[in-house]
């Protein structure tokens, strides 16, 4: 870091300190501005997501028949319930959401359609599963236990799960050709994950009764430890012979027994996340710096993402967004050459970037960096009027270090109310540590440490826990949870924030990351990219570190968000965007950007439609469906 560089960012941080102290100082009791919607659906929804979550955490075997229709019903219980509600006397905060929970009821039985046809996928490989989850569902019902039965169980199992491993091997023998092979990765990899499920839940349902009922353990206690040998052994056999992965090290299962949410894609599932997309959820399985072999994912088809694209309420096909995608590629390809030129590399922006990536910090500065570059832009949201902060929500951010193994599934920072900062560690190699200095340098951090902070997660997240936010039971959508941010990116872009050619190449890397992220996330559900050509294409069209790219393919498609979660960012921010635009200005009916971002602050985080319904006083229906189309018409 150079001492021009480092004395400005003192400077600015000196000087913001002082501002920001001043403001807080003025600002007073937070308590004043207080949440006084009073939504007639508001006690249902609560009442809704207190009663499901009790469903699920009694009917916690994911893949479990009888969980499923137990939760179809109360869905449909629920969507009967909301229908009698008199929809036409309702406020405008009421007639939002029974739009919002009318859509997500109809995106949960959707889900539970699309899990049970997966489920079907995987029945040839889990043939024994059923068994396995009926021992549990038992136990959970406080069925009195048969020991003796409960052996001959075990040792009957013992025998279908020898006969499951013969017949898969066979059906690998005979299936020739990449498309098998393809398919094979998939869906191997998913039922090897699901075996391990399965052991876990033998597990839980043999502890139980072990040692407490002398009699269970004397008749099950040797069947059980064969049975759970030869689960573990097929789990592995599963992702060696059938997907053709190293399997995992240490005998530990792999994933829990239950989790507390429905299948992929549903509304229980994908926490939130920052910048790399999603908070950090645990390390993939098998992950090693340098490869990319344990990258596998699980694609959903056009069928399953138009499911997502109706519950996001986004009137648009995939192939539309990777279109809308590929024109924001575009302009930003454009302006990459603009600042290219200004640092002296002609049009080849690729220089560029490769420069800015030069401009890190040295060991032990990252946190001084961070914290200056966060105060820099509290200052110009203040000195621009911009958005309200609450004199707490500034006060109370804080920050951490990040593992090397989170930095292989997350590895730039990721924010909230903590903001988790990725820079080497002395135990990593020379070529790892590089490669992380290079990701996060100054310029790149410079364009979303706001993200993460202020005006970004930090911010949304309080004011979502204090406006609203009975709406994040039914909604918490990522194309808010991620677009209000990337918004920002927009926002500051436009108010030019990035004064220097080498930060508005920071800046440019992130805007052309989100529409690498569109375009490679629904390629690949839509069967026509790999994860190895999603991680080359991070590197060839970003400019991305190699690593630093796996990281991000390995996250995406690790299964733990939502399968739009990373085309929810610049998507996100572009309806936003679209939204500010309309309706931001002067003149009669105009809003300032400072009303305007704290009215969508406290809609909480519903989709942009529904968020703009609300602010343009839009006149609903009950079945409503989605047709704001953001970016126009798209052939």
């Amino acid at each position: 870091m150079t001492p021009k560089i480092t004395a400005t960012l003192l400077a600015a941080t000196l000087l913001s300190t002082f501002c920001l102290s001043a403001r807080a100082a003025a600002f007073g009791n937070d308590l004043t501005d207080l949440d006084t919607s009073n939504s007639e659906l508001r006690p249902m929804i609560e009442r809704y997501a207190a009663d499901r979550g009790n469903l699920l955490r009694f009917y916690n075997v994911n893949a479990s028949p009888e969980r499923r229709e137990r939760l179809r019903r109360f869905y449909l219980d629920a969507k009967a319930a909301l229908a009698d509600r008199n929809f036409d006397a309702m406020s405008q905060d009421g007639r939002i959401d029974y739009v919002l929970f009318r859509n997500s009821l109809d995106h949960e039985l959707q889900r539970l359609d699309l899990d049970a046809k997966e489920q079907a996928e995987n029945t040839p490989y889990l043939p024994f599963a059923g068994v396995i989850m009926g021992l549990e569902e038992s136990r959970r019902k406080m069925n009195p236990m048969d020991a003796k039965k409960a052996a001959e169980t075990l040792a009957d199992l013992a025998k279908q799960i020898e006969a499951a491993r013969k017949s898969v091997d066979a059906k690998v023998r005979a299936e020739n050709g990449p498309d098998a092979a393809r398919m094979r990765r998939i869906v191997g990899n998913r039922v090897a994950t699901e075996a391990n499920m399965l052991r876990n839940t033998l597990r839980t349902w043999f502890a139980f009764y072990d040692s407490y009922d002398p009699l269970f353990t004397w008749w099950a206690g040797v069947g059980y430890k064969a049975v759970d040998v030869s689960l573990q052994s097929y789990s592995t056999f599963l992702r060696e012979r059938v997907a053709g992965l190293r399997a995992p090290s240490g005998d530990a299962p792999a994933a829990p027994a239950a989790t507390p949410g429905p299948g992929r894609g549903g509304a229980g599932g994908g926490g939130r996340g920052g910048n790399g997309g999603g908070g950090f959820a645990g390390v993939a399985s098998g992950a090693r710096a340098g490869s990319t072999e344990d990258i596998v994912g699980d694609p959903i088809g056009r069928e399953g993402l138009m499911v997502e694209l109706a519950n996001e309420m986004i009137p648009y096909t995939p192939e539309q967004l990777i279109a809308i995608a590929n024109k924001e590629y575009a302009w930003c390809e454009n302006e990459m050459k603009k600042a290219s030129r200004e640092m002296g590399y002609g049009d080849d922006w690729k220089k560029a970037v490769e420069k800015i990536k030069t401009m890190y910090v040295e060991p032990g500065q990252q946190p001084t960096l961070i914290r200056d570059l966060a105060r820099e832009a509290e200052k110009f949201l203040d000195e621009h009027d911009l958005v309200t902060v609450p004199s707490v929500a500034h006060e109370t951010w804080r920050m951490e270090m990040m593992s090397p193994e989170r930095q292989l599934v997350t590895p730039f920072f990721t924010g909230g109310e903590v903001i988790s900062v990725s820079y080497p560690t002395a135990e990593m190699t020379l070529e790892q540590k590089m490669m992380t200095m290079r990701g996060n340098n100054i310029p790149m951090s410079r364009a979303t440490v706001f993200h993460e902070l202020i005006p970004g997660h930090h911010l949304q997240l309080y004011y979502a826990a204090r406006y609203k936010p009975y709406r994040s039971l039914v909604g918490g959508t990522p194309f808010v949870t991620e677009g209000w941010s990337l918004y920002w990116e927009l926002m500051m872009w436009e108010l030019k924030f990035q004064k220097t050619p080498e930060d508005r190449v920071g800046a440019l890397v992130w805007h052309m990351h989100r529409c690498a992220r569109i375009i490679f996330s629904l390629s690949f559900h839509l069967g026509l990219m790999t994860p190895d050509e999603a991680v080359n294409f991070l590197v060839d069209k970003v400019g991305f570190e190699r690593d630093n790219a796996a990281g991000e393919v390995r996250r995406s498609f690790g299964g733990a968000y939502s399968p739009l979660y990373q085309a929810a960012y610049l998507l996100g921010g572009l309806q936003l965007k679209s939204l500010h635009d309309s309706l931001v200005g002067t003149g009669p009916g105009k809003m300032t950007n400072h009303q305007f971002n704290d009215a969508v602050l406290k809609e909480n985080r519903i989709p942009v439609e529904l968020i703009r319904a609300s602010l343009t006083r839009q006149k609903l229906t009950r079945d409503y469906k989605a047709n704001w189309k953001f970016q126009g018409e798209i052939q």
